[in-house]
């Protein structure tokens, strides 16, 4: 599928709804929604690689980047480390997080390491979009395996494009920070590209786990909500909203821990003073408050882990049978927003009363009453509500918990979770077009260059 040049405003480029008989096709990549022409974050994109982009940031709204050495994406920005709560949480509110998280993200070594494209071999393409292609490398010094997210130069057009670039790097960095959020190797550049190196997850995405059994048991739901839930909370005290929280974004990792992945929704810079309207998610998972084209802030990703948690419960979307009518007028995307807005949500029986009540908490519509979103309490609402009262949350944020399921593979090299579209593509960028690359004005790169100095000095070759 090719998505054509977007930015500015919103339009779903293709919808595919869920049969509540045949809840998960068999594509993951099936929903998007897109802003029109020109931004070229926007790209259709496997679960475990990249995603839509909106690009609505001004300067001023653009919290600071850490690791960007280039004065021009770091002046004007307030300084504070990635490890650093967003000013306007209260401490009390912050919950402990692993001792071993990198605390000095924004400390850059004066002359940081050389990495280039000649430390990485090329191993297998495992996503691919209009404006970039992820492959599965191997860090030649280490023989540690990663995944690279190479953009070309030439689609990064003005300035909010660079906005586009800077915010997914930040959030990168900041993700190193949590053990449910994918973090960040290195960048580097050539004349005519941009790579990401980030943490390799080959588990599999909670799509891909879904698809083969349906519906989670309970138990398997709340682990899974409950460290999603850290992550998220993760991001809001550093005032990031992260709005593309959908199945096909949850990736398992080798032991059964979940983490985050796809930072091209973020936005920076968000309190409960400071919000942001921008239009934009995949349509089973967005907001009413997004729908009515209200200033929203967190409560967004709160709504979208109740309809995550539902899909997990039930083995199918809150918004059944929509896609699958013989009634053509039903299966748009602006009949499930008008579903979304005003019918009520019917939860199965088979659900247990502590999982309907936070399902319900969660679904509610009115930002302002949903759960995680009232001022008073935040967070420990959510920490305290019945249905997660077995979670030890410090435990459980230790890695000290043992997941529900681990998957099976062979090795680190291992692709069974992976979609063979993409893996049996030949291992090749695509041609430069050296007229393009002629126009590409490079210094709008300088200091791109980053390297994840904790990740580097903890390196030994396996």
């Amino acid at each position: 599928m090719h998505l054509p040049n977007y930015g500015g405003n919103i339009s779903v480029d293709r919808i595919t709804l869920l049969n509540p008989e045949q809840p998960y096709p068999a594509t993951t990549n099936n929903t998007y929604v897109t802003p029109v022409p020109s931004d070229p974050g926007v790209y259709p994109t496997p679960p475990h690689t990249l995603g839509v982009r909106t690009s609505e940031q001004s300067e001023s709204e653009a919290g600071h980047r850490v690791g960007i050495l280039n004065p021009a994406f770091v002046d004007k920005r307030k300084h504070r480390s990635p490890s650093e709560p967003h000013p306007d949480v209260p401490k009390d509110r912050v919950l402990p997080i692993l001792e071993e998280r990198i605390t000095e993200m924004s400390v850059i070594p004066t002359v940081p390491g050389q990495v280039g494209l000649q430390d990485f071999k090329l191993l297998k393409v495992i996503g691919r979009g209009s404006y970039a292609k992820v492959f599965q490398v191997e860090h030649i010094p280490t023989r540690r395996i990663y995944a690279m997210k190479v953009i070309k130069k030439e689609t990064i057009l003005d300035e909010e494009d660079i906005e586009w670039v800077q915010t997914e790097k930040h959030v990168f960095e900041c993700a190193t920070n949590h053990p449910f959020l994918v973090g960040l190797h290195s960048c580097f550049q050539t004349e005519s590209r941009l790579f990401f190196v980030i943490e390799f997850v080959n588990g599999g995405d909670l799509m891909f786990y879904m698809q083969r059994n349906l519906r989670l048991p309970e138990d398997y739901a709340r682990f899974y909500s409950a460290e999603i839930c850290l992550a998220l909370n993760f991001l809001h005290e550093r005032g990031i909203i992260y709005r593309d929280l959908k199945l096909d974004n949850v990736l398992m990792d080798s032991e059964g821990h979940i983490k985050l992945t796809d930072y091209g929704m973020c936005k920076e810079g968000i309190s409960a003073d400071v919000m942001t309207s921008t239009f934009c998610g995949t349509p089973n998972y967005i907001a009413p408050e997004i729908l009515k084209s209200e200033n929203y802030n967190f409560s967004v990703d709160w709504w979208a882990l109740g309809v995550l948690m539902f899909e997990m419960l039930a083995g199918r979307s809150p918004w059944e049978g929509i896609g699958q009518s013989a009634n053509p007028d039903h299966n748009t995307e602006d009949y499930l927003f008008q579903v979304v807005l005003t019918r009520p949500i019917r939860f199965p029986r088979s659900i247990s009363v502590r999982a309907t009540n936070i399902l319900r908490a969660f679904l509610t519509k009115n930002p302002t009453e949903r759960l995680g979103c009232l001022p008073d309490s935040n967070f420990a609402d959510i920490m305290n509500h019945p249905f997660f009262r077995p979670i030890d949350w410090v435990a459980l944020e230790q890695k000290q918990v043992a997941p529900p399921y681990r998957p099976a593979y062979a090795n680190d090299y291992d692709l069974a979770h992976f979609d063979p579209t993409f893996t049996d593509e030949p291992v090749v960028f695509t041609p430069d077009n050296q007229e393009n690359i002629g126009k590409i004005d490079q210094s709008e790169f300088e200091g791109f260059e980053y390297v994840n100095p904790l990740l580097m000095s903890l390196e030994e070759p396996v």
